[in-house]
């Protein structure tokens, strides 16, 4: 699945949107590191995910590879600051048609309209690969994602109480959520 768009930001820059290729493997790798150390918001700490240049350009190559894939790279002034990307749940029959979203953005460009942008991106390639249903989870802390997921047309389906856990201990709520993109 192939993907491309370029938006004029909030403050006037243009934006890039593409999808991310082997050679973005580093500059991806780099943004992955940065936006997980920017926010308590994200999957993981920053070096706990051990991704090698080699792994991270595999791992793209797969999904340009891939129809029911897609990892969208954000570019602002020739820098990747941010990515999102859909993956399928499984392959099997009963689940086939589900597929899960996930987003970072550098904290420097946020409220610049990237994640709107990139999460449009993402439920049109949804779409186009086929998913009836887009999926995913979010901090319940995490006012600012959840508003934009519920704009976006994403429900609440269920949560967890203890879904994260900081390194000071600290419980957060985990929101799970899903967007019914057709039938």
């Amino acid at each position: 699945m192939t993907y491309y768009r370029e938006i004029l930001l909030n403050d006037g820059r243009k934006c890039i949107l593409r999808n991310a290729e082997e050679k973005d493997a580093r500059e991806v790798l780099d943004n992955f590191n940065l936006t997980h150390s920017q926010t308590d918001y994200l999957l993981s700490y920053p070096g706990e995910e051990r991704f090698t240049v080699e792994e991270e350009a595999e791992y793209l190559r797969n999904k340009s590879d891939n129809e029911n894939g897609i990892e969208i790279i954000a570019e602002v002034d020739g820098r990747v600051v941010a990515s999102a990307g859909i993956e399928q749940v499984g392959k099997r029959e009963k689940i086939r048609h589900r597929a899960e979203f996930g987003i970072s953005v550098d904290k420097n460009c946020w409220g610049l309209g990237i994640g709107t942008t990139l999460l449009e991106a993402c439920i049109e390639c949804a779409k186009k690969a086929g998913f009836t249903q887009l999926e995913l989870t979010a901090v319940a802390d995490n006012e600012r994602a959840v508003s934009l997921y519920k704009k976006a047309g994403f429900t609440e389906f269920g949560r967890n109480p203890k879904g994260f856990r900081n390194r000071t201990g600290e419980y957060r709520t985990l929101i799970y959520m899903l967007l019914d993109t057709g039938d």
